[in-house]
C-alpha cells in the first residue's frame, strides 16, 4: 500500500494541471477578487473506471470530472479555495473501491468523493453516512434515494427507476394498435438489475405489459440466443440497461436477426461512442438523454469551449460523457460554493442543500437538493439516431 501510495502521489504531481490555484467570488467560474486571501486546499477523491467493465463509458466522464476541477481552479478556485482532486482507476472492482476509500478518507483526508458504479456506490454507503463524507456517484440508483439510508449520497441525474418510468410513459403516450408490449434487456450486475422491479411495478400500474427479460454481459459480443428468445414474445419496445459495448452488440445482432422492435436504451447506452461500433444497426435507437451532446447550441457549453480552446481542443473532440463528468463536478463545486464551512462533509453537505433550481445552462436539468431530498431530478430528454447521429426530439419530462 505504500508502495501505491508514493506512485499515487507522482501521478497527482504530474498531473497538476488539474489543480489550478485558490481565489473567487460567489459565481464559481468568477476570478478572485484581486488581494483576496488563499484559504487552503480542499481535497476531493474520485473513483474512476477507466479499464475494467464500464470504461467505455467511464473514461471520458472522469476526463470531464478532471477537466471541470482544472477549469474552475483555472478561475481562482471557489471562495479562497483550491480544489485538488485525487482520482484513481478502480477498474469496477469493488474491494478495490473499498481500498480507494479508506485512504482517501484516512490518508488524503478528503472533504467529498466523486464515485462511479452502482454496486461499489450502495456497498460504502453505510460508510459515507457514518464518515459524512458528501458522495456523487455515476451511479443513479434508486436506492440511493432513500435519505435515512444514503444522507450523504447525492444523485445528479434522475434515476435509472425514474428513466425507466419516464420512458414507459412514453411509451404509454404514444403507443398505437392496442396494448403496448415491453422487453427488459440487461447484464447480471447492480447496475443492470437496478432499475429492473421498479419497472415492471410502473408498467403494470399504467397498463403496460412487460413480455420478456433477457440478460446480456456488459461484455458480451454476441446476443443472438437472447434475442432469438425475445422475438418470440413479438414486443413492440426493449428497454436496455447497459454501456455502449453490449448495446452495440444487441442492436448489432438484432439487425442481423431481422428483429423490428424499438429498442430504447436508458442513458449508459447512449451517446456518440455508440455509433462507431454499432453502425448501422443503430440507426432509429432511441436513448435516455440526461446531459446535453458537446453539438447541443446551449448556454453551458460556453465554459466547456472557453476550457478546450485554452487546451487547444474542439467541442467535436469531446463526447456526452465527458459532459456528463463536467457537470457533476461543476454541481458538487456549486455545494462547495455556498457552504458555511466547505472544509467538512458536513458543511458540504449543508451547501448542497442550498441548491434549488440550478441552471445548468441547458447541459442537464436544473437539481434541487434539501435536507429531505437529494434526488436532484427526475427529469430526462429522449434522443433518436439519425444519419449516424444522436438528435434530441424531446424536452425533458418526467412520469
Amino acid at each position: 500500500m505504500k508502495k501505491k501510495g508514493v506512485l499515487l502521489a507522482t501521478w497527482l504531481l504530474g498531473a497538476s494541471m488539474l489543480f489550478g490555484c485558490s481565489g473567487g467570488d460567489k459565481t464559481a467560474t468568477e476570478p478572485a477578487k484581486e488581494g483576496e486571501k488563499e484559504q487552503g486546499t480542499i481535497k476531493i477523491g474520485a473513483l474512476f473506471d477507466i479499464t475494467g467493465a464500464t470504461g467505455d463509458v467511464g473514461t471520458p466522464y472522469a476526463e470531464g470530472e478532471k477537466a471541470y476541477i482544472e477549469y474552475i481552479n483555472s478561475k481562482g478556485g471557489v471562495n479562497g479555495y483550491k480544489i485538488e482532486l485525487v482520482g484513481q482507476d478502480y477498474a469496477y472492482k469493488i474491494p478495490e473501491a473499498q481500498k480507494l476509500y479508506q485512504k482517501y478518507k484516512a490518508s488524503d483526508k478528503v472533504s467529498a468523493i466523486l464515485g462511479w458504479g452502482t454496486a461499489d456506490t450502495e456497498a460504502l454507503r453505510q460508510q459515507v453516512a457514518a464518515d459524512k463524507i458528501p458522495f456523487f456517484s455515476a451511479s443513479y440508483s434508486e436506492n440511493l434515494k432513500n435519505i435515512k439510508e444514503s444522507p450523504y449520497n447525492f444523485l445528479t441525474a434522475a434515476s435509472y427507476s425514474d428513466q425507466a418510468r419516464s420512458v414507459l410513459r412514453w411509451i404509454k403516450e404514444n403507443h398505437t394498435g392496442g396494448t403496448p408490449k415491453v422487453a427488459l434487456i440487461y447484464n447480471d450486475t447492480a447496475f443492470g438489475k437496478s432499475p429492473i422491479q421498479d419497472a415492471k411495478d410502473f408498467a403494470k400500474e399504467i397498463g403496460v405489459e412487460i413480455v420478456d427479460e433477457q440478460i446480456v454481459d456488459l461484455k458480451a459480443l454476441d446476443a443472438t440466443s437472447q434475442l432469438l428468445n425475445m422475438k418470440k414474445k413479438a414486443p413492440d419496445y426493449a428497454i436496455i440497461q447497459q454501456t455502449w459495448g453490449a448495446t452495440a452488440t444487441i442492436l448489432k445482432d438484432a439487425k442481423k436477426l431481422g428483429i423490428d422492435t424499438q429498442f430504447i436504451g436508458l442513458n449508459w447506452t447512449t451517446g456518440e461512442g455508440l455509433i462507431p461500433i454499432a453502425g448501422d444497426a443503430a440507426e432509429g435507437f432511441i436513448g435516455v438523454v440526461t446531459h446535453a451532446f458537446p453539438y447541443e447550441d446551449l448556454p453551458g457549453m460556453a465554459e466547456v469551449k472557453e476550457y478546450l480552446a485554452s487546451k487547444g481542443e474542439k467541442l467535436e473532440d469531446k463526447n456526452q460523457k465527458f459532459i456528463q463528468g463536467w457537470v457533476t463536478a461543476k454541481i458538487l463545486v456549486e455545494g462547495i460554493k455556498r457552504a458555511d464551512d466547505p472544509t467538512t462533509g458536513e458543511g458540504i453537505r449543508q451547501g448542497l442543500e442550498k441548491l434549488k433550481d440550478l441552471d445548468l445552462g441547458g447541459l442537464a436539468a436544473p437539481v434541487t437538493f434539501t435536507a429531505d431530498n437529494h434526488a436532484g431530478t427526475n427529469q430526462i430528454r429522449l434522443a433518436k439516431v439519425e444519419n449516424g447521429q444522436f438528435k434530441v426530439f424531446t424536452d425533458y419530462f418526467g412520469y
